[in-house]
């Protein structure tokens, strides 16, 4: 049941890579986002790096459950950069990643074949080079309680491997917990036994 929950994505921004190509050059960068207006800000950034470069290619893909992705050849030939690099995302099995590859034209034309192969490497060279994490799905629970059962609830999270992720005092005590999707049902129903928590 975990593994239903879990997804791979990159932890930070990636350095950037390098290949040289017939005297070409294929600036590589590894970006992770959430929304479509990440990457629109990160590509403005690789854009306002590389003024003088020919072509910003890319491809991105964001969700887990409901997947949405793009691809981008720039002015390249058609499925030529943005398949290729897109192609990468998918065989490193990541998601909420934005891969852009810019080229500086060494004046030696690669044809087809030369600028899939070529895309294809940069966008793996930058993986490769980024830090690939395991994130997980979650739902989040709040529970309230008075002062005295704090040192209870602690025990009773620790052992349940229960992380908080808010933490509000007021009169009260209320926690956010994050529960994994698979187990979110099961936590809850176990929590709602506990008579001095109120599940919120």
């Amino acid at each position: 049941m975990e593994m239903e929950d879990a997804y791979k994505t990159i932890a930070e921004a990636s350095n950037e890579t390098l290949i040289k190509e017939k005297g070409s050059k294929f600036f590589g960068y590894v970006f992770p986002v959430s929304t479509e207006q990440e990457v629109k800000s990160f590509l403005a950034a690789v854009k306002k790096q590389h003024p003088a470069a020919r072509h910003w290619c890319y491809a991105w893909k964001l969700g887990v459950e409901k997947v949405r992705y793009r691809v981008n050849d720039d002015g390249e030939p058609n499925n030529s950069a943005g398949q290729p690099i897109y192609g990468q995302i998918l065989s490193f099995n990541l998601t909420n990643v934005l891969i852009v590859v810019v080229r500086y034209f060494g004046g030696v034309k690669l044809g087809v074949g030369g600028l899939v192969k070529t895309y294809k490497a940069s966008a793996q060279l930058s993986l490769q080079n980024a830090f690939i994490v395991q994130k997980y799905l979650e739902q989040t629970l709040c529970l309230e309680f008075d002062y005295q059962y704090m040192s209870k609830v602690m025990r009773l999270l620790k052992q349940r491997k229960l992380a908080i992720s808010k933490q509000i005092l007021l009169e009260y005590c209320a926690l956010e917990i994050s529960v994994k999707n698979s187990q979110y049902n099961s936590v809850k129903k176990d929590l709602q036994t506990v008579p001095f928590l109120k599940i919120v």
